[in-house]
Protein backbone atom coordinates (compact mmCIF):
# COMPACT_ATOMS: atom_id res chain seq x y z
CA UNK A 1 0.00 0.00 0.00
CA UNK A 2 1.43 3.58 -0.87
CA UNK A 3 0.00 6.60 1.11
CA UNK A 4 -0.27 9.89 -0.78
CA UNK A 5 -1.11 13.26 0.87
CA UNK A 6 -2.17 15.90 -1.40
CA UNK A 7 -1.92 19.60 -0.60
CA UNK A 8 -2.75 22.37 -2.94
CA UNK A 9 -3.22 26.23 -2.79
CA UNK A 10 -1.30 27.23 0.43
CA UNK A 11 -1.50 30.85 -0.28
CA UNK A 12 1.23 32.49 1.55
CA UNK A 13 0.85 35.72 1.92
CA UNK A 14 -2.79 35.32 2.29
CA UNK A 15 -2.53 32.44 5.11
CA UNK A 16 -4.22 31.24 8.03
CA UNK A 17 -1.06 31.59 10.10
CA UNK A 18 -3.01 29.89 13.04
CA UNK A 19 -3.31 26.58 10.83
CA UNK A 20 0.63 26.01 9.42
CA UNK A 21 1.94 24.37 12.59
CA UNK A 22 -1.02 22.84 12.90
CA UNK A 23 -0.53 21.52 9.12
CA UNK A 24 2.76 20.51 9.75
CA UNK A 25 2.23 18.49 12.86
CA UNK A 26 -0.73 16.95 11.29
CA UNK A 27 1.33 15.90 8.07
CA UNK A 28 4.24 14.52 9.88
CA UNK A 29 1.72 12.53 12.11
CA UNK A 30 0.13 11.10 9.34
CA UNK A 31 3.77 10.03 7.66
CA UNK A 32 2.57 9.54 4.61
CA UNK A 33 5.00 7.77 1.56
CA UNK A 34 5.27 10.66 -0.42
CA UNK A 35 3.25 14.66 0.09
CA UNK A 36 2.07 15.83 -3.30
CA UNK A 37 1.84 19.88 -3.56
CA UNK A 38 -0.37 20.57 -6.80
CA UNK A 39 0.22 24.51 -6.86
CA UNK A 40 -0.08 28.08 -5.81
CA UNK A 41 2.77 27.90 -2.85
CA UNK A 42 2.11 31.78 -2.84
CA UNK A 43 -0.29 34.69 -3.56
CA UNK A 44 1.88 36.92 -5.46
CA UNK A 45 5.40 35.04 -6.10
CA UNK A 46 7.05 37.62 -3.59
CA UNK A 47 10.31 37.25 -2.25
CA UNK A 48 8.95 36.96 1.15
CA UNK A 49 5.89 34.42 0.22
CA UNK A 50 8.93 32.01 -1.04
CA UNK A 51 10.50 32.26 2.04
CA UNK A 52 7.62 31.26 3.66
CA UNK A 53 6.67 28.26 1.56
CA UNK A 54 10.26 27.39 1.66
CA UNK A 55 10.24 26.78 5.95
CA UNK A 56 7.25 25.10 5.14
CA UNK A 57 8.71 22.48 2.78
CA UNK A 58 11.58 22.08 5.54
CA UNK A 59 9.54 21.25 8.51
CA UNK A 60 7.87 18.16 6.20
CA UNK A 61 9.23 15.12 7.13
CA UNK A 62 7.94 13.08 4.13
CA UNK A 63 9.86 13.22 0.54
CA UNK A 64 7.56 16.05 -1.43
CA UNK A 65 6.49 16.57 -5.18
CA UNK A 66 4.85 19.88 -6.70
CA UNK A 67 3.73 21.51 -8.93
CA UNK A 68 3.53 25.25 -9.87
CA UNK A 69 -0.09 27.41 -9.87
CA UNK A 70 -1.01 30.06 -11.43
CA UNK A 71 -0.25 32.37 -8.62
CA UNK A 72 3.37 31.25 -8.08
CA UNK A 73 4.66 33.53 -11.58
CA UNK A 74 4.54 37.13 -10.78
CA UNK A 75 1.44 39.15 -11.41
CA UNK A 76 2.79 42.55 -10.11
CA UNK A 77 6.34 42.02 -11.89
CA UNK A 78 5.29 42.16 -15.95
CA UNK A 79 9.47 41.33 -16.43
CA UNK A 80 9.66 38.80 -14.21
CA UNK A 81 6.23 37.05 -15.31
CA UNK A 82 7.22 37.44 -19.34
CA UNK A 83 11.00 37.02 -19.34
CA UNK A 84 11.80 34.39 -16.17
CA UNK A 85 8.48 33.51 -14.64
CA UNK A 86 9.86 30.58 -12.83
CA UNK A 87 12.51 31.75 -11.38
CA UNK A 88 11.58 32.18 -7.99
CA UNK A 89 9.91 28.76 -8.17
CA UNK A 90 13.13 27.26 -9.13
CA UNK A 91 15.05 28.89 -6.27
CA UNK A 92 12.80 27.95 -3.50
CA UNK A 93 10.60 25.04 -4.55
CA UNK A 94 12.49 23.11 -6.75
CA UNK A 95 14.02 23.45 -10.35
CA UNK A 96 12.19 20.71 -11.97
CA UNK A 97 8.33 21.98 -12.89
CA UNK A 98 7.48 19.00 -13.85
CA UNK A 99 8.82 16.12 -11.75
CA UNK A 100 7.73 12.11 -11.09
CA UNK A 101 8.06 9.90 -8.62
CA UNK A 102 7.90 5.89 -9.51
CA UNK A 103 8.46 2.95 -7.36
CA UNK A 104 6.87 -0.81 -7.65
CA UNK A 105 3.44 0.58 -6.56
CA UNK A 106 2.61 3.75 -8.15
CA UNK A 107 3.93 6.42 -10.92
CA UNK A 108 3.13 9.85 -10.13
CA UNK A 109 4.19 12.97 -13.24
CA UNK A 110 3.91 16.13 -12.33
CA UNK A 111 2.55 18.35 -15.22
CA UNK A 112 2.95 22.01 -14.91
CA UNK A 113 -0.23 23.47 -16.63
CA UNK A 114 0.68 27.13 -16.03
CA UNK A 115 0.53 29.47 -18.87
CA UNK A 116 2.44 32.41 -17.89
CA UNK A 117 0.62 34.72 -20.83
CA UNK A 118 -2.47 34.05 -19.19
CA UNK A 119 -3.00 34.85 -15.55
CA UNK A 120 -6.04 32.57 -14.40
CA UNK A 121 -6.76 29.69 -17.40
CA UNK A 122 -4.12 27.10 -17.70
CA UNK A 123 -2.91 25.79 -20.42
CA UNK A 124 -2.45 21.50 -20.75
CA UNK A 125 0.35 21.21 -23.43
CA UNK A 126 1.10 18.48 -26.59
CA UNK A 127 4.37 17.94 -25.42
CA UNK A 128 3.37 17.20 -21.98
CA UNK A 129 0.41 14.66 -22.90
CA UNK A 130 3.16 12.76 -24.87
CA UNK A 131 5.45 13.20 -22.23
CA UNK A 132 2.97 11.38 -19.38
CA UNK A 133 2.00 8.73 -21.48
CA UNK A 134 5.55 7.33 -22.37
CA UNK A 135 6.10 7.66 -18.67
CA UNK A 136 3.25 5.39 -18.12
CA UNK A 137 3.89 2.65 -21.04
CA UNK A 138 0.93 0.62 -22.33
CA UNK A 139 -3.01 1.38 -21.02
CA UNK A 140 -2.73 -2.39 -19.35
CA UNK A 141 0.02 -2.36 -18.02
CA UNK A 142 -0.97 -2.65 -14.32
CA UNK A 143 1.71 -3.29 -11.90
CA UNK A 144 1.66 0.57 -10.83
CA UNK A 145 -1.39 3.11 -10.01
CA UNK A 146 -0.90 5.67 -12.81
CA UNK A 147 -1.49 9.63 -11.04
CA UNK A 148 -0.98 12.46 -12.75
CA UNK A 149 -0.57 15.79 -10.79
CA UNK A 150 -1.60 19.27 -12.11
CA UNK A 151 -2.84 22.30 -11.10
CA UNK A 152 -5.35 23.27 -12.63
CA UNK A 153 -8.48 20.63 -13.50
CA UNK A 154 -9.31 18.72 -16.32
CA UNK A 155 -13.29 19.40 -15.51
CA UNK A 156 -14.92 21.52 -13.83
CA UNK A 157 -18.97 21.50 -12.11
CA UNK A 158 -21.70 23.56 -13.17
CA UNK A 159 -21.43 27.05 -12.23
CA UNK A 160 -17.52 27.85 -11.70
CA UNK A 161 -17.15 30.78 -13.22
CA UNK A 162 -13.87 30.24 -13.81
CA UNK A 163 -12.44 28.96 -17.88
CA UNK A 164 -11.82 25.46 -18.07
CA UNK A 165 -7.38 25.32 -19.12
CA UNK A 166 -7.01 25.32 -22.85
CA UNK A 167 -6.02 21.49 -23.85
CA UNK A 168 -7.86 19.89 -21.32
CA UNK A 169 -10.48 17.55 -23.24
CA UNK A 170 -7.98 16.56 -25.74
CA UNK A 171 -5.79 15.74 -22.37
CA UNK A 172 -8.50 13.94 -20.70
CA UNK A 173 -9.05 12.35 -23.99
CA UNK A 174 -5.53 10.85 -24.34
CA UNK A 175 -4.84 10.25 -20.39
CA UNK A 176 -7.66 8.10 -20.53
CA UNK A 177 -6.33 6.34 -23.22
CA UNK A 178 -2.72 5.49 -22.36
CA UNK A 179 -3.57 4.46 -19.28
CA UNK A 180 -3.92 7.38 -16.28
CA UNK A 181 -5.69 6.40 -13.27
CA UNK A 182 -5.89 9.48 -10.86
CA UNK A 183 -5.67 13.01 -11.64
CA UNK A 184 -4.64 15.49 -8.90
CA UNK A 185 -5.49 18.42 -9.08
CA UNK A 186 -6.29 22.40 -7.16
CA UNK A 187 -6.75 25.59 -8.11
CA UNK A 188 -10.54 26.14 -7.33
CA UNK A 189 -10.75 26.40 -3.91
CA UNK A 190 -12.98 23.43 -3.89
CA UNK A 191 -12.94 19.72 -2.84
CA UNK A 192 -14.12 16.79 -5.16
CA UNK A 193 -13.61 13.20 -5.41
CA UNK A 194 -15.14 10.67 -8.12
CA UNK A 195 -14.78 9.73 -11.64
CA UNK A 196 -14.48 12.23 -14.22
CA UNK A 197 -18.22 12.73 -15.77
CA UNK A 198 -16.82 12.05 -19.61
CA UNK A 199 -14.30 9.53 -18.31
CA UNK A 200 -15.33 7.08 -15.73
CA UNK A 201 -11.85 5.42 -16.23
CA UNK A 202 -10.20 8.44 -14.45
CA UNK A 203 -11.01 9.67 -10.98
CA UNK A 204 -10.53 13.05 -10.30
CA UNK A 205 -8.99 13.99 -6.93
CA UNK A 206 -9.05 17.95 -6.50
CA UNK A 207 -8.04 19.32 -3.08
CA UNK A 208 -9.42 22.61 -1.78
CA UNK A 209 -7.04 25.22 -0.09
CA UNK A 210 -4.86 24.32 2.90
CA UNK A 211 -4.19 27.32 4.04
CA UNK A 212 -5.50 30.19 2.34
CA UNK A 213 -8.38 32.86 3.82
CA UNK A 214 -10.29 32.49 0.39
CA UNK A 215 -12.48 29.50 1.08
CA UNK A 216 -15.09 29.71 -1.15
CA UNK A 217 -17.91 28.06 1.67
CA UNK A 218 -15.52 25.33 2.44
CA UNK A 219 -13.36 24.35 5.46
CA UNK A 220 -9.38 24.58 4.78
CA UNK A 221 -8.39 21.24 3.47
CA UNK A 222 -5.78 18.48 2.19
CA UNK A 223 -6.34 14.86 0.99
CA UNK A 224 -4.74 11.51 2.04
CA UNK A 225 -4.91 9.11 -0.83
CA UNK A 226 -4.22 5.04 0.19
CA UNK A 227 -3.96 3.40 -2.63
CA UNK A 228 -3.29 -0.95 -2.67
CA UNK A 229 -3.86 -2.49 -5.85
CA UNK A 230 -6.39 -1.12 -7.63
CA UNK A 231 -8.44 0.25 -4.98
CA UNK A 232 -7.62 4.33 -3.35
CA UNK A 233 -9.49 5.56 -0.15
CA UNK A 234 -9.44 9.28 -0.10
CA UNK A 235 -9.70 10.93 3.35
CA UNK A 236 -10.32 15.02 3.41
CA UNK A 237 -8.94 16.60 6.60
CA UNK A 238 -10.42 19.67 6.95
CA UNK A 239 -10.35 22.32 9.62
CA UNK A 240 -13.32 24.82 9.95
CA UNK A 241 -13.27 28.97 10.10
CA UNK A 242 -12.69 28.55 13.94
CA UNK A 243 -10.22 25.83 13.79
CA UNK A 244 -6.78 25.60 14.89
CA UNK A 245 -6.10 22.13 13.92
CA UNK A 246 -7.06 19.40 11.11
CA UNK A 247 -9.49 16.27 11.62
CA UNK A 248 -11.20 13.69 9.30
CA UNK A 249 -14.10 14.73 7.88
CA UNK A 250 -14.70 12.72 4.78
CA UNK A 251 -13.50 9.00 3.35
CA UNK A 252 -14.82 7.38 0.20
CA UNK A 253 -13.55 4.67 -1.50
CA UNK A 254 -13.36 4.10 -5.08
CA UNK A 255 -12.39 0.83 -6.54
CA UNK A 256 -11.01 0.24 -10.41
CA UNK A 257 -12.49 -2.60 -12.29
CA UNK A 258 -11.64 -3.14 -15.82
CA UNK A 259 -11.45 0.54 -17.21
CA UNK A 260 -13.94 1.74 -14.93
CA UNK A 261 -14.08 3.42 -11.28
CA UNK A 262 -16.62 2.95 -8.98
CA UNK A 263 -17.33 4.01 -5.32
CA UNK A 264 -17.38 0.90 -3.06
CA UNK A 265 -19.55 0.99 -0.10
Amino acid sequence: MRRILHVSDLHFGRDRAELLRPLIDTINRLSPDLVAISGDFTQRARLGQYRAARTFLSHLEPPTISVPGNHDTPLDNLFERLVRPWHRYRRYIDRNLEPSFEDEEISLAGVNTVNQYSWQRGLFRSRAIRRVCAAFGRKHERRRMHIVMVHHPLEHTPGVDKRLMRGARDALDELHECGADIVLSGHLHTWRAEPFADRSGLLLVQAGTSLSTRVRGEPNDFNLLSIEGRRVTVERYCAASDATHFDLGHAATFEKVGDGWAQST
